[in-house]
Formats: C-alpha cells, structure tokens, sequence
C-alpha cells in the first residue's frame, strides 16, 4: 500500500491510466531543463517514471525550486498521465503541481569513481538501480528457498548466533570474550539444527555465519548468509537429491518472478528457468584426473581451491557435485565411507561458469568414539563438545545436512564479479564499515 492521497509510480503504467490524474513522491533519479520544460525521472519502491513540467504551468517560483532539486532529492508531484513514445516505458506524467520535500546537497555517487571510494559511501550507492534490481532478487531468493522448505515439511530454527564452541575450526573463528569465558561469532549452525532435528526430524536456518579468513577473493565474505539444513533418516544419494530439488525450484522462481531484474543485471531468465536436475555427479578421485588433464598438480589430500574448482566448471551451464572427500580435509563430524576408511560420505555443489563451490554437505556420524578420537586429532577438546556427543547416546539415527552461501548462489545467478556485489554492506578482511 502507499500513503493515503498519493499513487505508486507503478499506477502510471496500469491499463486505464491514460488522461487520469495521479499524485506521485519519491526521489529524482536524473533532471534536466531546457526552454522553460523540466523533464525528471522519479523513483519510488514499485519503478520509475519520466515527469514533465512547464514553467508557465507551474509558476516560476515552483519551476526554479524544483529545478534546483539534486539528484536523490525528494519531491512529490501533481499531474496528468500521458502517452509519449519517447519516454521510458512510453508514459510520462505531466505536472500541475510540485512540492520540493527535501532539495538535497549534491549527490556525491557518480561514474568512474574508485571501488574504494563506493564502499566507503555504500550507505548511498546501494540507492543504484543495479544495487535496488540485486536486493530485489535476493529477496525473492530468500523467499524462495523458504518456499521450498516448508513445501517438503523442514522447519524452520532460530539457533544461537553466539557460541561456547568453535565448530569449524578455531582458526577461522572470530573469538571473543564472553564475561570471562572465550566465545565465539557461530561459523554454523549445524551442531545446534541437529540437537533441533531430534524431536522434529527435518529442521533448518537462515542466519548469519562468521569466518575469519582473511581471503581476498570474489567469492568470500566474513560474514554472511548461511541457509543449513539438517535431515533425519537420509543418506548422501537422498540428501544431494534434496538440494538440487532446492536449487532448481529457486531458479525457477527467479526467472518467474524477478525477470526484468534479471535481465537488467546480465542474466537472462531464460537460463535459469532451463536448470533441471539431475546434475553431473563425479567423484573427489575423478575430480583429481580432470584437473590433472588439465594441468594442475593436485594430488590426494589436497583440497579444492578457487582455481580448481573454476577449471572444473567454467565450462558447464549446471552445478556439479564432487562427492566422497578425502577424511583428511572434511570436518570431524562427517560419516566414513563404508568400505573406504579414507573418504568421507560429503559433497560439495559447484556453480557452473566457474563460480565454484556454494554448498557443502555430508552424512553425520552418529559414533560418539569416533566423533571424541576425530576432535582430538583436530587438536579440539572432546569435553567442551561433550553436549553434542550426548546427541549420539540418546536415541541417534541416521542424518545428513548440508550449508549454502546465499551470497555465493547469488553471486552465481546474477553473473556478479565480486561476491561483495551480493550484500548491501560487505564485511571483508579489509572492512567493517559503514
């Protein structure tokens, strides 16, 4: 709904709009004037619309104020809807009327200007009609991927942002002091969704998760949005199944739903609304002797860094998953392969066209020793793990879940250079600010 007394930008363009009056307010995207004519373009949350208006119409006094107006100044106008081919969209609103709301001071966002410079005033560029066309997406992405969970029964969680334990690995862990005691900024929210999954079976959570990697690459953020599920009585064939349904009902959404944004950000809808599953499925082992093909000196062990994992699907139009990791490089708490001590039931989804890796999954091993001897070896404390061990002797079955980087599939769809390109306000090694 808009205010009373006054029509969205987007009731310009309606069938039966022609000749009727409208009352409009929002912010100047570009003005200009010539021979006694202004033409402004005014933006609100539903579009844009050129407006025009005559000094002999509106009064001196009105047309010099107006006129006056910078660029993401706010105004509000009274005037006439019209037909005129030559402005955006084929419609213009001729103005009886405005009221000048705030004139503004020069906007200092313009072309070729320093990346540095836009992160350091990103509070207003992220008012850029790229930046308002990405944030409309991602939107319907989040509301997307919700769709889908609740369609197949998983709940949704709210676990501790703030956590005794350092999940991933300590390294990667922004910790902090917590009335005495250290703490930690979560990396994930999987040890608390599985205590969750017990007494509801297919849980989930979209929250913010935390690494202090200090990675200067177009894919990594230090924080950002992480979508985790966990999944009771699945196995690695039943939950890789699971996400590529995931995927392709997201994709389709977009494409139906955000086309134009779509369009205006590089990717065509049509692409993603031809994504089906399922998709190409190869081995950690087969992983090796492509890259190796290719020239790349890998060797078992090794994990899969952004180079590799470019090579791997710069060529394809569809995320492949690279299954069964070496034991070694995969986190203490994903299953061992039956038959193979030396992998683990795990997977990573790539993005095709080379943006690599945006979920990782795997089975959980559900063996409290093994669990215990796994953290020792990772150089953790089994006793401040204890609360989830306890999992494992209480009534344990057979579980598999997976993390997704909203940011990273993101990133993905909408062809963006730079993963920072994916959030309003970036937190990387370099920036915490605005």
């Amino acid at each position: 709904m808009t205010a009373p007394g006054f029509d969205p930008v987007e009731r310009v363009f309606a069938a039966d709009a022609v000749g009727r009056p409208v009352r409009l307010r929002g912010w100047v995207l570009r003005s200009r004037s010539s021979g006694g004519i202004l033409f402004l373009v005014l933006r609100d949350r539903t579009g844009t619309v050129q407006v025009t208006g005559k000094k002999d119409v509106l009064g001196s006094a009105a047309f010099d104020a107006v006129e006056h107006v910078q660029v993401e100044g706010a105004v509000a106008v009274e005037g006439t809807v019209a037909v005129d081919p030559r402005a955006p969209g084929g419609r213009e609103v001729r103005a009886a009327a405005f009221s000048v709301i705030d004139a503004g001071l020069p906007f200092p966002i313009f072309a070729d200007q320093t990346e540095e410079f836009r992160l350091d005033k990103r509070h207003l560029a992220i008012r850029s009609q790229e930046h308002v066309a990405t944030f409309r997406v991602k939107a319907e992405l989040l509301r997307a991927f919700r769709e889908f969970l609740d369609s197949e029964s998983v709940l949704e969680m709210t676990p501790p942002i703030l956590s005794g334990n350092a999940a991933e690995g300590g390294a990667e862990a922004f910790r902090f002091d917590y009335f005495g005691r250290p703490a930690y900024l979560s990396q994930t929210a999987q040890l608390y969704l599985e205590a969750l999954l017990f007494p509801n079976e297919r849980v989930y959570a979209l929250t913010p998760s935390f690494r202090a990697e200090k990675s200067r690459t177009p894919r990594h953020l230090t924080e950002y949005l992480h979508l985790e599920a966990e999944l009771a009585w699945c196995d690695l064939e039943g939950l890789l199944d699971f996400i590529e349904r995931m995927v392709v009902h997201v994709a389709h959404a977009l494409a139906a739903r955000r086309a134009p944004e779509l369009t205006a950000l590089g990717r065509p809808p049509a692409e993603l609304a031809a994504l089906t599953s399922p998709f190409p499925r190869i081995s950690y082992a087969d992983a090796l002797d492509r890259l190796a093909g290719q020239g790349f000196p890998v060797r078992w062990g090794s994990d899969l860094g952004t180079a590799e994992e470019r090579a791997l699907t710069l060529e394809e139009r569809s995320p492949i998953f690279v299954t069964r990791f070496p034991r070694e490089v995969k986190a203490f708490y994903m299953l061992p392969t039956a038959g193979d001590p030396r992998t683990v039931e795990a997977a990573d989804l790539l993005a095709p066209e080379g943006y690599g890796e945006i979920v990782g999954a795997s089975c959980r091993d559900t063996d409290a020793e093994r669990l215990s001897r796994r953290l020792t070896e990772a150089g953790a404390d089994p006793r401040e793990y204890d609360w989830y061990l306890d999992l494992r002797r209480h009534g344990s079955v057979p579980h598999a879940g997976f993390g997704l980087g909203v940011e990273r599939v993101l990133r993905w769809m909408l062809r963006r250079e730079h993963i920072r390109e994916t959030t309003p306000f970036p937190r990387t090694p370099s920036r915490h600010t605005p």
